[in-house]
């Protein structure tokens, strides 16, 4: 698996853009009395007092595994998508190579459900007999770097990006991966929910092959094969928490090196295989424990497991993009069984979101022009500023950290770099041949260049103008290599930008989304990287060990969190966006308590500024999810549930006690010695 360098605020949406200056709200506008659920307590459970009434009122959609009142947003975000490829795609006379003709003909391909029940699964029918005359390893190796190319990951993870230690270059780097399921844990857990979906997951390879035209008996020994290769690679994947530690994930390797920890593997043949051809040295290497134990299932594993191996991931690759029946089957196990989803999302939100996903910057062009407010960029670069100021006034003031750690950490905010909107400069797609008639010819020429344009990198000068989200992306990420805060248009247009609202709820949903981004760049990992985007230790002891005893008070905290009735929240793994969310809170608060609204005590609906403030903060995260995806997401996500969020940042903070009356006693009382208290 790929490991992301990048932290988002976790949601595929985030809040409303607040305006630079202050404002008065008219009474109803920005929190909603009907959200809120005064049955419960503030003090005892804000999360649900806060949205209690906009859950009961907003049950999860059937094709919808979580849904919450960003999940409409998105939706909305969508429907404005739908009508730019729509439009697009009734002009066939589009000009060639234009961002119009390549998104209409794209959209107009993906859905021509004609076409492609036509074709089954002859789009992957060459290969698959290629694979199946596969002779010797060497094959195999081949063919695995093929793959790589394809976007799958079989065997390890490739990808190449800037060396974490010296970001000016950019180097091949190898990660653990081959695995189908989501995280190594789905193949070594013994509890019955663990065991259920190894079982749903052999039947779910055997359906796929027997859609293929297998028979059950040869499909079911397919799947016994799969699942035996890929549990031998989960027993060697490094666990996520461990991960997180940027360290322990750095080795700096040349070819030779690792031809010595996989003799199997000649790397200097698999990375020309793989069209690696840009100058480097070295390698970065994730995780060398995985490599050996590759090694010792390449030299242990007959060729026609192998051979067995590759099929799958070849099918598992292109299953959710041939006809129906491989749809609904890759749907039934990976967002059913995995998720709990009730339904499939109808096909135009499925394809927008592949849209989206392989031609992000056309679209981005098209999306940009019609929905991208002009002032938005403007407003959201004084909010970031606003914040900047109240961040250093913190840092300066910190009565645990020493000087010199200070010194520097006030050198890298101050070189942090914001993005808004969009790129300066677009990407080109040279070479890229979108047709009206072929889906999956298009998405294979989207994929090579995609490839291609990640490997051209290797051996160039980096380019800091680069983007890893697309324009109309709802969401936000701040990247430590870059020492960047990301914020695309997607989310900076109505109904994001609540004109209307008071700072108070604006300052609680967008501006503590920027705060916690700006945060990540000193969370237990962010902090490991310099004003220059360099992995080092530019701590002093002293202040690393006191940052780490303040971690661990989060660490515990969120721990003690259960879901699903007996899961609890993985303290270690969740620590990063924990960190985030309350720095981003308090720092959010203290930006607010600038503005003239928050230096006075006016009441809106009958609630104070900083009741306002809270709950504005509170609604970001309003919503329900499936107790799957609840349980799926303990596993894999980085970030704690919803209404741990909520609830685990306003307790940590005096201010929101003041604001409720909340005292000791309360089910939301910290007492001050286990308060996190770090930005």
């Amino acid at each position: 698996m790929k490991r992301s360098i990048v932290y988002t605020i976790g949601l595929t949406t985030i809040a409303a853009l607040a305006g630079c200056t202050s404002q008065v709200s008219k009474p109803g506008i920005g929190i909603i009395l009907a959200d809120l659920d005064t049955t419960v307590s503030p003090a005892a459970d804000f999360f649900t007092h806060a949205n209690g009434g906009w859950i009961k009122a907003h049950p999860i959609p059937d094709d919808q595994v979580r849904w919450g009142s960003f999940s409409i947003l998105a939706e909305n975000n969508k429907k404005q998508i739908r009508e730019i490829v729509e439009e697009a795609s009734k002009k066939a006379d589009a000009k060639k190579g234009s961002a119009e003709q390549m998104v209409g003909d794209f959209y107009f391909s993906a859905m021509d459900t004609v076409t492609i029940e036509k074709q089954g699964a002859s789009p992957i029918k060459a290969d698959m007999e290629a694979i199946d005359k596969l002779a010797d390893m060497n094959g195999i190796l081949n063919y695995t770097a093929k793959l790589q190319m394809w976007g799958g990951n079989p065997m390890f993870g490739f990808y190449a990006g800037q060396d974490p230690k010296n970001t000016e270059v950019q180097v091949p780097q190898l990660v653990q991966g081959g695995l189908s399921l989501p995280d190594r844990d789905y193949y070594l857990k013994n509890d019955e929910d663990s065991k259920k979906i190894r079982d749903e997951f052999v039947l779910h390879i055997s359906k796929m092959f027997q859609l293929y035209g297998m028979d059950e008996t040869a499909s079911k020994k397919y799947a016994s094969v799969i699942l035996g290769i890929e549990t031998e690679l989960a027993k060697a994947s490094m666990p996520r928490e461990e991960m997180r530690d940027p360290f322990k994930t750095y080795h700096k390797v040349s070819l030779a090196d690792l031809d010595m920890m996989t003799p199997s593997l000649k790397w200097a043949d698999m990375l020309s295989n793989m069209e690696v051809k840009g100058k480097f040295d070295y390698v970065i290497l994730g995780q060398p424990e995985f490599l050996k134990a590759l090694e010792k299932q390449l030299a242990g594993n007959k060729i026609d497991d192998w051979k067995i191996y590759l099929k799958w991931n070849l099918l598992n690759l292109a299953g959710n993009t041939l006809s129906h029946d491989f749809v609904m089957e890759d749907f039934h196990f990976n967002s059913e069984i995995l998720s709990g989803q009730k339904k499939i999302k109808e096909r135009w939100n499925r394809m927008v979101s592949f849209t989206d996903g392989y031609l992000g910057d056309a679209l981005g062009q098209l999306y940009v022009a019609k929905y991208f407010p002009p002032d938005a960029k403007k407003k959201a670069d004084e909010l970031v500023s606003n914040l900047m100021v109240v961040y250093k006034d913190r840092i300066t003031k910190l009565d645990w950290m020493g000087e010199e750690t200070k010194k520097k950490a006030l050198e890298k905010l101050g070189t942090i770099v914001r993005k808004i909107g969009y790129p300066d400069k677009w990407k080109d797609y040279e070479g890229v041949e979108i047709t009206r008639d072929n889906f999956f010819a298009n998405l294979m020429s989207l994929t090579k260049y995609n490839y291609q344009y990640m490997i051209n990198k290797i051996g160039q000068p980096v380019d800091r103008t680069e983007w890893g989200m697309t324009p109309p992306t709802v969401n936000a990420y701040y990247n430590p290599l870059m020492n960047e805060i990301v914020f695309p248009a997607g989310i900076l247009q109505p109904p994001f930008f609540n004109k209307d609202a008071d700072d108070a709820v604006n300052y609680g949903g967008i501006g503590m989304v920027i705060g916690h981004e700006i945060t990540h760049g000193f969370d237990d990992e962010g902090r490991n990287y310099d004003s220059k985007g360099n992995l080092t230790q530019w701590w002093t002891s002293e202040d690393s060990a006191k940052f780490s005893e303040r971690a661990q008070l989060i660490v515990d905290q969120y721990s003690q969190y259960v879901v699903n009735d007996s899961l609890h929240v993985n303290g270690k793994l969740c620590l990063g966006e924990n960190i985030a969310d309350i720095g981003g809170l308090t720092i959010a608060y203290h930006a607010f308590k600038n503005t003239e609204q928050g230096k006075g005590n006016n009441k809106i609906d009958g609630l104070t500024p900083d009741q306002r403030f809270f709950l504005g903060f509170a609604h970001v995260w309003a919503g329900s999810i499936r107790p799957k995806e609840a349980a799926r997401r303990i596993i894999t996500d980085p970030h704690s549930p919803g209404n741990y969020r909520v609830n685990g940042s306003t307790s940590n903070m005096p201010e929101f006690y003041a604001a409720f009356g909340v005292k000791e006693g309360d089910l939301m009382w910290r007492n001050d010695s286990i308060r996190a208290k770090i930005w």
